[in-house]
């Protein structure tokens, strides 16, 4: 491997895996964050199977099972809260890793945080790039924050709106709105809910997940017609009537949802830029390249993927644009079947489609990502 000194754009999940994981190589990284606090906003985050088995491979598994919750298999009910199935979810990542869980995101984010700083990433927050200037087989970075410095490896891993995207690939796609959105709420768990438990009404279906031994999160999508902003004070009772119909412990956490509820609204916007992710020496990862929508609840996942076969092909080639042609071919049909496929469910639910397909689609999607990456 001829990659001595890589920078990576962006402190989120991908660009820190990526970090951890091409420190593991031996190589010198820098990782940039525009936050200034390098803070991560969100709710809970589904863990699937193969995001588990990635995060085993990166090495924080063990933080994740001590701090989120992770359970075996998938609970339905229908819209009154009566049981109408289990889902098997196999064990991929360790014989001891349930195949499934879910966690916090701020709380994952520290994981990672921390596992970054101790591998020896040299983070700076607060600043970004200004320009990059692709040199024979170096890449000249100039930053916001005045430094100058030359790498054999740019990632670009900052997300949706990549600027690095913009810069280096200024005619690709750029995301759209799916013609929905997403509600979470961070509730106490009650001892009953031990896993994923998903409650399917007529119209709109609602899962809850557990993050920890105390707290749950209910996540619920909803068809919108515009990704217009949403008056946060309003949260509460548009959540409250998006849940009017359901009973059982779905209802439970509806009447309770006031003022003070750790309530989360976000529009959903999705993105896969075709091939070349790379332009010489730099390269996209992550959401800056596949944002989805989390129906298959791999969003996470794929980055995380990205990150490890990144770190693969640049350890198994000594030459950087074909290493990253490598990672491209690698990834590119498995991160479109996740965009693609995500997508496609959001279309069933808003158009209302027979429950049958969905489950069809669910069913294929997820039997090729326990596939080996």
């Amino acid at each position: 491997m001829k990659t001595d000194r890589v920078l990576i754009v962006g402190g989120g999940i991908a660009g820190m895996c990526a970090a951890i994981e091409l420190r593991k190589l031996g190589c010198s990284v820098d990782l940039v964050e525009i936050d200034p606090q390098w803070q991560v906003y969100g709710a809970g985050i589904t863990l699937s199977g193969p995001t588990l088995r990635a995060f085993t491979e990166v090495g924080v598994i063990d933080d994740i099972m001590k701090l989120g919750w992770c359970a075996d298999g998938l609970t339905l009910l229908d819209v009154n809260g009566n049981s109408i199935g289990e889902i098997p979810t196999p064990r991929i990542a360790r014989p001891d890793v349930p195949g499934g869980g879910g966690i916090l995101r701020p709380v994952l984010a520290e994981i990672l945080r921390k596992h970054t700083l101790a591998s020896g990433v040299a983070v700076r927050c607060g600043t970004t790039f200004t320009s990059i200037e692709p040199d024979g087989g170096r890449v000249n970075v100039a930053f916001a924050d005045g430094r100058h410095d030359s790498y054999d490896l740019v990632v670009g891993a900052d997300g949706l709106n990549s600027k690095v995207r913009q810069t280096v690939f200024p005619d690709a796609p750029k995301p759209k709105f799916t013609g929905q959105g997403s509600w979470r709420v961070v509730v106490p768990r009650p001892s009953a809910i031990s896993r994923v438990t998903m409650q399917v009404g007529p119209q709109v279906k609602a899962g809850i997940n557990p993050v920890s031994k105390d707290e749950m999160y209910l996540y619920v999508t909803e068809r919108r017609d515009s990704p217009d902003f949403l008056e946060q004070s309003r949260w509460p009772e548009e959540l409250k009537r998006i849940l009017a119909p359901f009973g059982g412990v779905v209802g439970q956490v509806r009447d309770d949802i006031d003022e003070s509820s750790r309530i989360l609204y976000r529009p959903f916007f999705a993105l896969l830029v075709p091939p070349p992710w790379n332009q010489g020496r730099v390269v996209l990862i992550g959401d800056a390249v596949h944002a989805t929508t989390p129906h298959l609840a791999s969003g996470a996942g794929i980055g995380i993927e990205d990150a490890i076969v990144l770190a693969q092909e640049l350890d198994r080639n000594d030459d950087v644009p074909a290493a990253l042609g490598n990672f491209v071919a690698r990834r590119f049909e498995r991160c479109r079947l996740v965009v693609e496929n995500s997508l496609l469910l959001g279309e069933l639910e808003r158009d209302g489609a027979p429950k049958e397909k969905h489950e069809q689609v669910m069913r294929e999607s997820i039997s090729a990502l326990l596939a080996p990456i």
